[in-house]
């Protein structure tokens, strides 16, 4: 059967408007929901993706990724890769189905309020195929770990995590909700696909990819790429957005909402990427620093996409650039001590090897986070494991939710970057955090960190047990040193021989 050349059609269907005749303009694309900034439709049907596909093609691709990824799955189960693997290769999976699973589901609902509320029909044609991804994404990611709840009940936490009020899962939902859930149709597609799709999942799961086939886990390896080959697609979303802002006189807009949420998501990922990178996967497998997949891909990748797109780099480049020598060093040491707070078993990565690979990618690592590894090591190897658990609670960000850091010895930093606003007084870990607070103030100022809860008289009883009761983390599920405090043993055995 003659079929007509896809390019003959191909145009007139991505980009189908209408003329409403019982309707205005504004009732079918509401402001508050679309976004538009008052630029004409005529303009957003500029709107002009670089990715195009049509539905039988993405339907065919989308087929052979899963008939790929299920069936390395499937070919490897009998491998039980899992039950042999390095125990801080598997806190990464686990962390990472536990942040991100179901938060990919939640991007579908982001999608969709593109696809119904954005005035560019190209960008409601390409969101229709990012729902349909991010559903995918979230199936996928809930399906392959739910295999391993035998083995152990935090893999439970793919689905779990993000229905509970554990700390990290605060921070991400704080994160995701801010730019998903609660903002237009153009400020999505600007945030989520640019700003957060476009360099840090691309990051996290180029990186994540890279180490598991390091590490041999090619069942996450296939999964995960799988995974990434979409949102190299849909991620590109964004930019035509913002050139069609840029254009129509609306740069200040679009450079705040970049602005915001790179900096989130530089936060979020300080805390989640930065210790699987450095410090959970087996140093011989290890690719790349967290530092340097994130000049590669954010730092460089982003100030040329900013450029090309008529936007500067964002005020607080300069800041970002030296906290990638600092801050997930701190956000790994706080989470390894604070370990029965979280769903996974952290990984101290500072055994002797870790350590001279840590002070050769991070120079002056042992002088300053290494002195508190010192500390921990001596009271590991003399029976006082009971001082390297937490007594209280860390101080929080009121903007990113998660724990306000500084680098320890002698240059000790640590800093509250604080606001009173209408009577409140708010505390932020950074410069940056502040400013996104200040941005819109009304979009969050009611809410509440884990300890304005715990001041608040929410968390009872008021102390460790209560809060981790508050979390709804059972004893199974409690994080503990994912190698049983093997690598500290290995100093004591070498000082012994000494």
């Amino acid at each position: 059967m003659y079929q007509i050349p896809r390019a003959e059609w191909y145009d007139l269907t991505r980009a189908t408007n209408w003329t409403y005749s019982y309707v205005t303009e504004d009732e079918v694309f509401p402001e508050e929901m679309s976004g538009a900034s008052g630029i004409s439709i005529e303009a957003w049907e500029t709107y002009d993706e670089p990715y195009k596909v049509s539905y039988p093609e993405y339907v065919a691709i989308q087929r052979e990724k899963d008939a790929g990824a299920y069936s390395v799955k499937a070919a490897l189960e009998r491998d039980a890769y899992v039950d042999r693997a390095d125990p801080g290769w598997i806190s990464t999976m686990i962390a990472h189905y536990g942040a991100i699973a179901v938060n990919e589901y939640a991007a579908s609902l982001a999608e969709a309020r593109m696809a119904r509320f954005s005035k560019a029909p190209g960008n409601r044609n390409m969101a229709t195929f990012g729902m349909l991804d991010e559903n995918r994404h979230g199936q996928i990611q809930l399906y392959f770990p739910h295999a391993n709840i035998k083995r152990n009940h935090q893999w439970n936490w793919a689905h779990k995590a993000m229905h509970t009020n554990e700390w990290a899962s605060i921070a991400a939902r704080s994160f995701f909700d801010d730019i998903m859930l609660c903002r237009d149709a153009i400020a999505v597609s600007i945030m989520l696909t640019f700003g957060f799709e476009t360099g840090f999942t691309n990051m996290q799961f180029l990186g994540l990819a890279a180490d598991a086939s390091e590490a041999g886990d090619h069942t996450f390896a296939s999964l995960i790429s799988s995974v990434q080959t979409d949102e190299a697609r849909h991620a590109q979303q964004g930019g035509p957005s913002l050139k069609i802002l840029i254009e129509n006189g609306h740069k200040e807009k679009a450079q705040q909402l970049v602005d915001i949420s790179i900096w989130r998501a530089w936060k979020l990922f300080s805390v989640l990427t930065g210790p699987i990178m450095d410090y959970y996967t087996p140093l011989e497998h290890r690719s790349q620093s967290f530092k340097e997949f994130m000049v590669e891909w954010i730092i460089i990748q982003f100030e040329r996409q900013l450029a090309d797109l008529g936007l500067d780099a964002p005020w607080f480049w300069e800041n970002l650039t030296k906290d990638l020598d600092v801050t997930h060093h701190g956000m790994h040491l706080g989470v390894w001590y604070w370990r029965p707070t979280v769903w996974w078993n952290p990984a101290a990565g500072a055994s002797v090897k870790d350590r001279e690979w840590l002070e050769e990618k991070y120079p002056g690592w042992n002088s300053t986070w290494g002195k508190c590894w010192d500390v921990i090591t001596d009271n590991l190897n003399n029976g006082r494991e009971s001082l390297t658990f937490p007594e209280t609670l860390p101080y929080v960000c009121n903007m990113c939710q998660l724990p306000i850091v500084g680098t320890p010895g002698d240059g000790w930093d640590v800093k509250d970057f604080s606001l009173e606003y209408e009577g409140r007084l708010y505390h932020f870990g950074s410069e940056a955090d502040r400013w996104c607070f200040e941005q819109d103030p009304e979009r969050y100022k009611e809410h509440k960190n884990i300890i304005d809860r715990f001041l608040a008289g929410d968390i009872q009883p008021a102390d460790i047990p209560g809060a981790l009761m508050y979390m709804n983390l059972g004893p199974s599920e409690m994080g503990k040193d994912a190698h049983d405090y093997a690598w500290a043993a290995a100093f004591k055995k070498q000082a012994d021989v000494a």
